[in-house]
């Protein structure tokens, strides 16, 4: 039997006395709905600013370093601008776009991860302002657009085309990088070694880019900061098996990935034995059919044995060491699954998954191969001499402990993707908040020629730009208002090269100082700042869809 529900209809009266409270409802929810798209806005650009100044007293050659401290009790001390937002936990959506444009800055550039989550921290501010002036969003970006382009050109125009062969402004602009890291006083040793470690895998004639992936940096505890060093070949930082096989001379490498242990099966199970004729069988078996293995491996040539990390424990048995000691074979176990690329390139060998393949066609060649001691009771393998034309290198990074051999390596890949910067635009600028000051005189006497909002906006882009001289002022100990003041009057005089000199505590020509750093760098910074920037402000809703 079907049932029907009955709504009851109110009476004349109450309807309208409904339809008057639903109209007053009506029009707060309407102000509420006009009114949210801008307070969604406002707490946006409120989070993200957030982050830009929990990292902004770390920017400069006199920046404050930031322990971090990981959810195992790992502690890092950097002042990396990409580590520190890396290891940040950020919930707000906002706020991990500007988590993201640092890790964009590291990826485009490697260095600057740090100016750039500042530059847009007051890029956002000044979009704040505009917006409390009633400027429309769309206004603002399609303006700040405009001045995104013409700040381009600009350092475009400034900037001083660079020789790949002139080595000596390549070691410069490397130590600009060094020299705002916790290992600033080893810039004199890294930034030559950085420089050497690209040239060594690059034509510099023709290179238009360099693969970062051909250069191993390797940091182990041991020594310090100052036995760092560059090896034409792979270092491992497993130590050798004692097999009593240090040194080995006139290398044929093998790189195997499977276990040198009896076979298992499958399935779990159990055998009993009753007889210990039985047990003793089976290890004559087990014993045999290692023997034929390593007999397999000598055959081949193979003289130096890298076994792949396993998930197997096992992966070399006791017996199979015992057996390749006798055959004076140096043994190399547990190599990482991202080591094995590398290590086929350089040695121009062959991962090998089964004995049956193990032919001296896919062996390696390297004129020696042996075990060093660094220090510290730790010791790692070295190969040199690869006889194939593959150019790659390795930088074994040395530390009194483990946090600093980890920002001295994080500080290396700084200064080589700062030469990489250099390889794929050969120009370089000044350092020291010259160029931000310049563009922001430049991008002034731009506006002056608009009419309208747009004047407004890009004046307001042009202002936002001076932050970075503020803070590195700031951060020195030097008044800032001063110090743009001054670099301001300065620049309008033609002094487009003077900087902060935070050495000195004042202000010189930077270019004779050596500070100097790539072109790609700093557009590359203003570009992905600039369009973090437009996309927070076209925002208007968040949606939580869990």
């Amino acid at each position: 039997m079907a049932t029907k529900t009955a709504t009851a209809k109110p009476s004349a009266p109450a309807a309208a006395k409904v339809a008057m409270s639903g109209g007053k409802s009506g029009k707060k929810k309407q102000f509420r709905d006009k009114e949210k798209p801008t307070d969604i806005r406002l707490s946006n650009i409120e989070a993200a600013k957030a982050v830009a100044d929990a990292i902004r007293t770390s920017l400069g050659p006199k920046g404050m370093d930031k322990m971090i401290q990981g959810k195992t009790g790992d502690v890092t001390i950097t002042n990396d601008g990409a580590t520190i937002l890396k290891e940040m936990q950020v919930f707000h959506p906002a706020a991990r776009m500007l988590v993201e444009l640092s890790k964009a800055q590291d990826i485009e550039a490697g260095d600057g991860t740090t100016s750039v989550v500042v530059l847009c921290g007051a890029l956002l501010d000044a979009a704040r302002k505009l917006l409390q002036r009633g400027i429309h969003p769309t206004t603002i970006s399609e303006a700040f657009q405009v001045a995104q382009n013409k700040a381009v050109e600009v350092l475009t125009g400034i900037a001083q085309p660079i020789k790949l062969s002139d080595t000596e402004s390549l070691v410069k602009m490397a130590s600009t990088s060094l020299n705002s890291k916790v290992v600033s006083q080893y810039s004199s040793l890294l930034a030559p070694l950085s420089v050497e470690a690209i040239m060594n895998i690059i034509d510099p004639a023709t290179a238009t880019n360099v693969n970062l992936k051909d250069i191993r940096v390797v940091a182990k505890v041991g020594g310090t900061v100052e036995d760092t060093r560059l090896v034409k070949g792979i270092v491992l930082t497993q130590k050798a098996q004692a097999t009593g096989v240090h040194r080995v001379e006139r290398a044929k490498v093998a790189l195997i990935q499977f276990c040198l242990s009896p076979p298992k099966t499958d399935m779990d199970n159990q055998v009993v034995i009753s007889d210990y004729t039985q047990m003793d069988r089976i290890l004559r078996e087990e014993r045999a059919y290692i023997l034929d293995l390593c007999k397999k491996i000598k055959k081949s040539g193979a003289n130096v044995l890298l076994i792949q990390k396993s998930i197997l424990r096992d992966a070399l048995n006791d017996m199979a060491l015992h057996f390749l000691t006798k055959m004076k074979v140096l043994v190399v176990k547990d190599i990482e699954r991202d080591e094995i690329d590398f290590v086929s390139r350089t040695l121009g060998c062959r991962p090998i998954a089964t004995v049956d393949h193990m032919l001296p066609e896919h062996l390696g060649q390297a004129d020696l191969v042996e075990e060093i001691h660094i220090g510290g009771g730790n010791k790692v393998v070295s190969i040199t001499g690869c006889q194939t034309n593959a150019k790659t290198c390795s930088i074994l990074v040395q530390g009194s402990n483990k946090l600093l051999a980890e920002e001295a390596e994080r500080s290396i890949h700084d200064a080589l993707c700062v030469i990489r910067c250099l390889v794929k635009n050969k120009n370089m600028i000044a350092g020291g908040g010259a160029p931000e000051v310049e563009l922001s005189i430049k991008l002034a006497q731009y506006a002056a020629t608009l009419s309208g909002v747009e004047s407004h906006c890009i004046k307001a882009f042009a202002d936002a730009l001076e932050i970075i001289p503020f803070t590195l002022a700031e951060n020195a100990g030097l008044p800032p208002i001063n110090i743009v003041t001054e670099l301001r009057n300065r620049h309008a005089e033609g002094e487009a090269m003077a900087g902060i000199n935070v050495k000195k505590c004042c202000i010189t020509n930077i270019t004779e100082e050596n500070v100097l750093q790539p072109l790609l760098v700093s557009i590359s910074a203003i570009t992905l700042a600039s369009e973090t920037v437009r996309s927070i402000l076209k925002i208007d809703d968040i949606v939580n869809t869990r």
